[in-house]
């Protein structure tokens, strides 16, 4: 590979990685908000960014790295990551699910040992 193609491809993964992050966040940014008419434009703005980045790399030149990428090993790696991602989401899902619950019973706890503490002012 020679020295520029080497750069290009560098500089093109920078770029579509960077997309792809700030597509996700600003998805993300959407989903967390949960107000869909303000928050439309973010989910749009994310959809964008994926389909920018996934532009960015159906091209020839990238299409020739990403052949010889998936001639190697390296493929494996990607999907052990992948699939590694995929469940700590599952994971962190069940524990914020789940954990919600338990939250909102302390939180109620601490207001009562709070509110026995307060003087009682006739």
């Amino acid at each position: 590979m020679d020295r520029s193609l080497f750069i290009s491809v560098a500089v093109n993964f920078l770029l579509i990685s960077g997309l792809v992050v700030y597509g996700f966040w600003l998805f993300a940014e959407y989903q967390a908000r949960g107000r869909w008419a303000k928050n439309v434009t973010a989910l749009l703005a994310g959809i964008g960014m994926l389909v920018l980045a996934l532009a960015l790399v159906l091209t020839p030149r990238n299409a020739a790295v990403i052949l010889r990428v998936a001639e190697t090993p390296a493929y494996k790696v990607l999907l052990g990551v992948s699939t590694a991602l995929l469940l700590a989401a599952i994971a962190a899902f069940g524990v914020i699910t789940y954990s919600k619950p338990l939250r909102l019973l302390y939180e109620r706890k601490i207001e009562q040992d709070l509110r026995g503490e307060l003087p009682r002012i006739p």
